[in-house]
């Protein structure tokens, strides 16, 4: 078994860590130490739109401040999204879309997300962060499904009264889902109008309605937005970049070029600072070309004085470079958050690391949900995904050593499976790496653990599932067709999911050492069955969308990606060993290179097994002509 943390590029395990971390500033009362740069606080997030968002507007900052990067349709296919090295979300897609809220998008478009490389746009004030959100919001739906869901609300509610979905406040915090639930539940204010009405209907009211809260007009001038702030995935090219401009004045004389980076390692613990301490400066920047991620060019060992400061002295500060500092003690390795050079810049103050007390005690850990998803993988066995959702909510960082047989203590596999692997949920609160086992931080942001197994398909199949931590509540998820049964077991509403019906079941709390029992029959039916057989040999992941699994989608697809990738791995690895011709037509080789090209771009395969096999068929295409 083996427990593998879903970061794909070098940059991106560096960054593990920077959602979670916090902009501490020194007190008022205590002196800062000579030297001390302050780093730039967060910007203010405002939570509700100075005035109605506008679409036109948004559209017009979209094209120069977003496209690049995600695409001119939202689908994270930029020309400069493609050379980061790490996935751009792709909220042009409704699955994607549609668990988010407005307040969400808005924060981080404020405040950035530097772990997936985007920059906070503070060039951009409050309301033209809203304009834009509200243009995103607009991506994953069509005029005609807008229009479809007015025709359906004023034909099922023709005397309601608006005003609930123009108010600002309200509709900022609530996601596609939620408004598509208010919609078949009803609340104090709308009626529920579900009853009788498709899912397709109420993600089409839920678009209709949407749009109530946005200025559709367009606009009187365009907006003109300069072109020269650009995404942090071009600075590497451009001499500017958008991004918080972290330092101060220049206090000293130096080679241009040249200059200082500082910040400070703050114990959590009240105790004084470990005598272990260690600090290492990284500098980054992106290098050209289409599968190109950002390379490390800069890195410095340093060390932290006595009151806890650290500073390394003229380093070389083009504009752009990103630099951060990892703080190591105890085999723990702690990182600030980054800062971006700006043109000119000589002062770079990087925010605190916080040091924290480790503890092995993972019962301190806190489940608020298990979900077990049932996948018909290989014609004769089900692939099983249990996700744990959990977070660390005390003020220390729990070490987790891995036993001999590489298993998490406090995770199980279902009883009898095998084929078992671990992979980190992507939007997972970051771990931290050590040579024996990984760490978590104190974090209110969940934690997510995918553990993968395989079961044997039999007519009626009985799973055991222990817990060795309370868990709040579980659910499990089968293809339309299949049937759930067991003890305390409740069955949920069916869920159409692009094109697949899905049965869910959930079961109360369940105490520490308890074990869930239950039995798992049937076959998937019609379209649910095609969409759940043969996956593993195509190009489509498992979507779980937003009718309750939006976090499975990411484990799932991270999953389906890295076990097509090292069965496409060996399978070259096995047509290499073969003495058949293995095309018998020019056209079987053009095609093989396309489905490559498919394979690499979705980082199912390495760059390079890439680029040794399309050489491969690209000399055979050339012999066959």
């Amino acid at each position: 078994m083996r427990f593998r943390i879903a970061l794909i590029t070098l940059f991106a395990s560096v960054f593990a860590g920077l959602l979670s971390a916090c902009n501490f500033t020194l007190a008022q009362d205590v002196t800062p130490p000579p030297g001390y740069v302050p780093p730039t606080p967060m910007p203010t997030l405002v939570l509700v739109p100075p005035q109605t968002p506008n679409v036109a507007n948004g559209a017009a900052i979209y094209a120069v401040k977003c496209a690049p990067c995600h695409g001119e349709t939202g689908l994270g296919d930029g020309k400069q999204g493609l050379q980061l090295g790490v996935t751009v979300k792709a909220f042009g897609l409704p699955e994607i879309a549609r668990p988010a809220s407005p307040e969400e998008y808005y924060t981080t478009v404020t405040r950035g997300n530097m772990e997936r490389l985007m920059p906070p746009f503070n060039s951009l004030n409050d309301q033209e962060r809203w304009d834009v959100v509200a243009y995103v919001l607009t991506l994953h739906t069509t005029p005609e499904q807008v229009e479809q869901g007015k025709k359906l609300f004023e034909a099922n509610c023709a005397d309601c009264s608006t005003d609930f979905f123009r108010d600002q406040e309200q509709m900022t915090k609530l996601s596609a889902v939620e408004l598509a639930r208010l919609v078949r539940q009803g609340n104090n204010e709308v009626p529920a109008l579900g009853a009788n009405l498709s899912d397709d209907d109420l993600w089409a009211i839920a678009a209709y309605l949407r749009t109530l809260s946005f200025d559709t007009a367009p606009l009187a001038q365009p907006t003109t937005v300069p072109a020269s702030e650009t995404p942090v995935a071009a600075v590497a090219e451009t001499p500017s970049g958008e991004g918080t401009p972290v330092g101060s004045e220049v206090t000293s004389v130096m080679a241009a070029g040249f200059g200082n980076v500082r910040g400070t390692v703050e114990s959590k613990s009240g105790a004084s600072l470990p005598t272990d301490v260690t600090v290492t400066l990284h500098g980054f920047e992106h290098a050209k070309g289409e599968n190109a991620g950002a390379q490390e060019v800069v890195t410095q060992e340093g060390k932290v004085n006595a009151d806890g400061t650290y500073v390394f002295e003229n380093v070389e500060m083009p504009a752009g470079r990103i630099f951060l500092v990892e703080a190591t003690y105890s085999n723990i390795a702690l990182q600030s958050e980054p800062g971006v050079v700006e043109a000119g810049q000589t002062e770079l103050g990087l925010p605190p690391i916080l040091l924290y007390e480790i503890t092995d005690d993972s019962s301190k850990l806190v489940i608020d949900e298990v979900s077990i998803f049932f996948h018909a993988g290989e014609e004769s066995t089900y692939d099983v995904l249990v996700l744990y959702n959990f977070r660390n909510p005390g003020d220390e960082v729990i070490a987790v050593k891995m036993k001999a047989q590489q298993e998490i203590p406090f995770l199980k596999f279902p009883k009898d499976a095998t084929g078992l692997s671990y992979e980190a949920v992507q939007d997972s609160a970051p771990f931290i790496s050590m040579d024996d086992g990984f760490a978590m931080r104190p974090s209110e942001q969940p934690y997510g653990i995918v553990a993968y197994s395989t079961v044997p398909k039999q007519s009626e199949l009985t799973i055991t599932q222990d817990f060795i931590l309370p868990v709040a509540l579980v659910r499990i998820y089968v293809p339309d067709g299949m049937e759930v049964k067991g003890e305390n077991l409740a069955s949920e509403e069916t869920q159409n999911i692009q094109g697949t019906v899905y049965r869910s079941y959930k079961a109360p709390g369940l105490q520490a050492g308890e074990g869930l029992t239950f039995e798992v029959s049937g076959t998937p039916s019609g379209a649910g069955a095609e969409a759940t057989q043969g996956t593993s040999s195509s190009n489509n992941l498992v979507l779980i969308g937003a009718g309750g699994l939006g976090i499975l989608l990411i484990g799932a697809g991270v999953w389906m990606y890295a076990r097509d990738r090292k069965r496409t791995e060996d399978e070259l690895e096995e047509e290499d060993d073969e003495d058949e011709p293995e095309f018998a037509a020019s056209e079987e080789v053009l095609d093989a290179i396309i489905a490559l090209d498919d394979l690499h771009r979705a980082k199912k395969i390495s760059d390079e097994a890439y680029q040794k096999r399309r050489a491969e068929l690209k000399e055979t295409l050339k012999e066959m002509m």
